[in-house]
């Protein structure tokens, strides 16, 4: 059986951790370098951060927080957010990121998609995708941190970043963001009965049996959480030891 994986995300801005519901109402939960720490003692499988303004001075600030966290980290950090060319992975690899996560840039040019995996590699690229339910009932594809629309249907937009190369799906449902009611099953089986790559499912975790929904009967690969751990609804040893009791392989 494949190992299911526990990743926690830490949306940085501003050089701090922030969490909100739906992509926005953002508030400051701790220091990015910390919490990573914490969490990687606690059982973490991998840490995630995000640049969710993507403002170039942010970015440099998160490059020294990654610089930083990764001294100290074991686990596979993987960092994003105003990633825009080939040479901006380069950077975030060298600032010590294992992967680096692609979202608004690849939609605006998808071959910068392709031109990554060429040059690192699928492993160290993942495709980051916000996916919103539409009027007819359709995911979408929205970027810029949730604030722009595309005309993309998620599952297909999936598809071809995998053709193109991605070594991960990052797939978040905005419509559960920090909601806390459960991952969107149908939007991650949707996806990942499609893609040949991990899916990694974000969004609605709000207890440990959600994760256990979300790694169960192929909807994902690995579950992402965030603001639970923050707000010390739970911790990552008792979600661990529910992925343990519920029969799925963990790390």
């Amino acid at each position: 059986m494949l190992t299911r994986r526990l990743i926690v995300c830490l949306d940085v801005t501003g050089g701090r951790v922030v969490k909100g519901v739906n992509f926005v109402g953002l508030r400051d939960v701790g220091d990015p370098v910390a919490l990573a720490t914490r969490y990687e003692a606690e059982g973490a499988d991998e840490i995630t951060f995000l640049d969710i303004s993507a403002s170039a001075e942010d970015r440099a600030t998160l490059l020294d927080v990654a610089r930083r966290t990764a001294e100290r980290l074991f686990i596979p950090l993987t960092i994003g957010g105003g990633v825009r060319t080939a040479d901006d992975v380069a950077r975030a690899l060298r600032a010590g990121a294992d992967k680096v996560s692609l979202n608004s840039a690849m939609v605006a040019d998808p071959s910068v998609l392709t031109a990554c995996a060429d040059r690192f590699g699928a492993q160290c690229v993942v495709a980051s995708i916000d996916a919103k339910l539409d009027e007819q009932g359709r995911w979408r594809v929205w970027t810029h941190g949730g604030r722009t629309r595309t005309a993309l249907e998620a599952v297909a937009w999936a598809q071809e970043c995998v053709e193109r190369g991605a070594g991960e799906v990052l797939l978040t449902s905005i419509d559960r963001d920090g909601a806390r009611t459960g991952y969107d099953l149908a939007l991650m089986h949707a996806v990942s009965s499609r893609v040949a790559a991990p899916v990694i499912a974000s969004g609605g975790a709000g207890n440990a049996q959600h994760v256990v929904d979300v790694l169960a009967e192929g909807h994902a690969d690995a579950a992402l959480v965030a603001g639970i751990l923050h707000d010390t609804v739970t911790t990552v040893g008792a979600l661990k030891d529910a992925m343990r009791a519920s029969g799925l392989v963990v790390r």
